[in-house]
């Protein structure tokens, strides 16, 4: 039988826009206010890309932070795996122009779909090349420019969302107690509507008329959206727990998809976790999709003194719909 290996996370990374967009500068474009917005989603700000910066140029920031970190040198990665909506183009992928950027040539390079679960699925997969003994060194990054996306005239879903990128390096161990513990990915595709771009693809490429109706933005259904999300996170903290036979006092901390402060406070109050056991950064990010479990983590990692043996879940869920839980030891 070949050896197996685990999967360690060595080193994060983040990047942000420049640009911050605030509640109030929203007042200016829509009929809402700073109130309204901050009291049904917890956001104050969120970070905006530039119009020359693109998911690359984020994911790339994210990726030399993670690797500098790491102490890891981009000829060392086996793979680079980018979780994103917001991809660079249709194709090549977004990994492969991360790859060109830092100088990973070589490495195995391909983006993951899966909307606001896209860094978690993006994870395990690495993880499982990785304790396959396939791969040794793996960059996972989520990255999103989702105000490429947004339709800033929908005064209900264009105040949800923000920019930004993350990055793990995750490096193969002989400790089978530590890295991925365990992983659960799920997806119900009959609930698409819920969350997507109806223009682009295959089923409505681009036209004039795609563009006219402005089929090329996120739509979003945010009642069903929100009962889901409720649900979900407490089953997957659950399941995280439970199959790695944790209580909440070994967990260290919970890394939940910023999708909504509401949402996340609801579930850790039915779920008996104290607030400090659970990072929230919505305030200042807004919901950056896939980039938001790997931007939230960076800043855990670098301010709440995460050290060797320490118990993370992560919990995503989103567009698909989708869904997504990891267990973590560090």
């Amino acid at each position: 039988m070949s050896k197996r290996f685990s999967a360690r996370i060595i080193g994060t990374g983040s990047a942000v826009p420049e640009k911050i967009m605030t509640n109030h500068d929203f007042e200016a474009i829509i009929e809402t206010t700073d109130e309204w917005i901050t009291t049904r989603t917890g956001i104050k700000q969120r970070h905006i890309a530039a119009a020359d910066q693109s998911t690359a140029d984020l994911a790339t920031e994210a990726a030399k932070k993670a690797l500098e970190a790491a102490g890891v040198s981009a000829d060392e990665l086996d793979m680079i795996v980018v979780g994103t909506i917001t991809p660079e183009m249709n194709f090549p992928s977004t990994a492969c122009f991360v790859g060109a950027n830092i100088g990973a040539h070589g490495a195995a390079a391909f983006d993951l779909s899966a909307a606001c679960s896209g860094f978690v699925y993006a994870l395990a997969t690495a993880s499982h090349f990785i304790e396959t003994g396939a791969m040794k060194t793996v960059l996972v990054i989520g990255a999103e420019t989702l105000s490429k996306i947004t339709d800033f005239t929908d005064r209900t879903s264009c105040v949800l969302f923000g920019d930004g990128a993350g990055a793990v390096v995750l490096r193969a161990s002989d400790d089978p107690d530590a890295g991925l513990l365990y992983s659960t990915l799920g997806a119900d595709g009959r609930q698409w509507e819920c969350m997507h771009v109806p223009g682009g693809g295959s089923r409505n490429p681009a036209t004039h008329e795609t563009v006219d109706a402005r089929m090329h933005y996120m739509k979003i259904y945010g009642r069903e959206v929100y009962r889901f999300a409720v649900n979900k996170m407490q089953e997957l903290v659950i399941k995280c727990m439970a199959e790695c036979d944790l209580t909440v006092d070994d967990v260290k901390l919970v890394v939940p998809h910023q999708v909504n402060r509401r949402i996340i406070e609801s579930a850790i109050t039915k779920l008996g976790f104290p607030s400090e056991k659970v990072y929230v950064n919505i305030d200042e990010y807004g919901n950056t999709s896939g980039a938001s479990v790997p931007l939230a983590l960076d800043q855990a990692w670098r301010s709440r003194g995460i050290k060797a043996g320490d118990n993370l879940i992560f919990v995503a869920f989103g567009g698909g719909l989708t869904w997504a839980g990891a267990t973590v030891r560090v």
